[in-house]
């Protein structure tokens, strides 16, 4: 509460000012302050425009001018009689959210905590939508973006070093085509019961793929960022996350473990998932899911293979996503069909090992046409057996948005985050599902209740009334 004791500067030449002069005035000065809006229209259908508010643990700023009692003194001073005028900032100011990433610090100096209050924003394969994927750079834009997670995919070298990469082989994200010196390393292999040709991570050192340069996977991506970056290691991935200015998660997947096993062999004897937990834990990965260890460094464990999942669960209790293909595949190492794992018998059976499964959200939400259907009930019955849900891939092209969203992938997130009630989200664009959460996020959901817009507007009305009685 300001007390009405409290001395106040007006402005000198405010003073014999007429109310239309004084409010006229006001909103001069107001037009200068710092001000956010979208490119396009928000999820509402209506453009997001207003001052740009930050309320935080009490704390309600215009940019960094003011503080609230300064806020609502000096538009009342200004503005006498035009009470109306703060709530209608004050409900714009609560809709329009910061177009920036996550602070780094927490009010303590220490870095700024996961975010657990609204479904998971996972960088899949870094912010590949607008940088090569699996690569330091796009993993940076997706942390500067606001990602909760950076995801990769984890495979082997031929020396048994293991990197960030998608593909099997090299031939659809490099520049291995034009390396004439490994011409002679094209194979065919037997992958997941079906035989691919190409160059395979598998039949190459580190130091001969380092030597490799990526390129973005889809033509109609930004080609600007071709031939330019390395891959990565699983240990330099880490580092991208451990030196993030906030507390940054990852998402690694123990990607085609039953190829990587076959053709990679260690010389302690052990398996690839073996060293996969090993380099985790080497880097401080622990603990099980939101446990103090976790919340440190977080991290989820995902993969295809279900045996895998199984098998590492005695070596870390480090939280597991089992993720689930379409309609047509079949497990790579069980060979159980989708309707064997998608079943309440499996499901109830699983559970005991992850904490959630990773769809395809075309398996989710079937599409026919390029129309999304009839949801399934699978969200509905993975929830009644308390696991979490975190489908793939959503992205903003309009090729991949289907036709009841409009081409505007913010109606495609408010679909599955709000009708469909998912847990997290793997996408290509982390900036977008980042910007349509904070739009979105009118309070806070970790802050107490006393944080809530309504009685923030008691807040200001008690302070207001302070003025009017003073």
């Amino acid at each position: 509460m300001v007390s009405p004791r409290e001395k106040l500067v007006r402005p000198s030449n405010t003073k014999l000012m007429s109310p239309a002069k004084k409010l006229k005035h006001g909103m001069d000065i107001l037009r200068q302050m710092p001000s956010v809006t979208t490119t396009g229209n928000g999820p509402t259908g209506k453009r997001i425009e207003g001052l740009l508010y930050k309320y935080k643990r009490g704390q309600v700023c215009i940019g960094n001018l003011l503080s609230p009692r300064e806020f609502v003194a000096y538009l009342w001073f200004i503005c006498t009689g035009f009470a109306p005028l703060v709530f209608l900032l004050l409900v714009i100011g609560c809709t329009a959210r910061p177009l920036h990433p996550p602070p780094s610090k927490a009010d303590d100096g220490s870095s700024q905590p996961l975010q657990t209050f609204r479904p998971y924003n996972i960088a899949h394969r870094g912010s590949n939508g607008e940088i090569p994927e699996e690569t330091r750079p796009a993993y940076l834009r997706a942390i500067k973006e606001g990602a909760d997670f950076i995801e990769t995919d984890i495979l082997s070298s031929k020396d048994g070093i293991l990197i960030c990469f998608h593909d099997v082989t090299l031939d659809a994200t490099t520049d291995i085509a034009s390396h004439k010196e490994f011409a002679n390393r094209k194979r065919t292999y037997e992958v997941e019961r079906a035989n691919v040709t190409g160059f395979f991570t598998v039949d190459f050192t580190l130091e001969e793929l380092k030597s490799l340069r990526v390129k973005q996977r889809y033509s109609f991506r930004d080609q600007q960022f071709n031939g330019k970056f390395q891959i990565i290691t699983f240990e330099e991935f880490i580092s991208i996350a451990l030196d993030a200015p906030r507390v940054v998660g990852i998402y690694p997947e123990i990607k085609n473990p039953v190829f990587i096993n076959q053709h990679v062999k260690w010389s302690d004897g052990k398996k690839f998932e073996d060293k996969f937990v090993e380099t985790l834990q080497k880097h401080g990965y622990k603990g099980s899911y939101l446990s103090k260890d976790w919340l440190k460094q977080p991290a989820f464990i995902q993969s295809f293979a279900p045996a895998s999942l199984v098998y590492i669960s005695n070596k870390t209790t480090l939280p597991k996503i089992f993720l689930i293909d379409d309609v047509t595949v079949r497990t790579q190492d069980t060979n159980q069909s989708y309707w064997e794992i998608t079943s309440d018998t499996y499901l109830n059976y699983i559970k005991k090992y992850v904490v959630g499964i990773g769809p395809w959200k075309d398996t989710v939400v079937p599409v026919v046409n390029n129309y999304a259907m009839t949801p399934t009930d699978l969200v509905v019955r993975a929830h009644a057996h308390n696991l979490q849900v975190h489908p793939y891939t959503y992205r903003n092209e309009n090729l991949f948005l289907h036709f009841n969203f409009s081409q505007d992938p913010y109606a495609e997130y408010d679909y599955w985050i709000n009708k469909i009630g998912v847990d997290g989200l793997f996408t290509d664009f982390t900036g977008s599902l980042h910007n349509f959460q904070e739009w979105t996020s009118s309070c806070r959901k970790d802050d107490n209740d006393d944080k809530t817009a309504s009685k923030l507007l008691h807040k200001i009305a008690r302070l207001i009334s302070s003025y009017e009685r003073s």
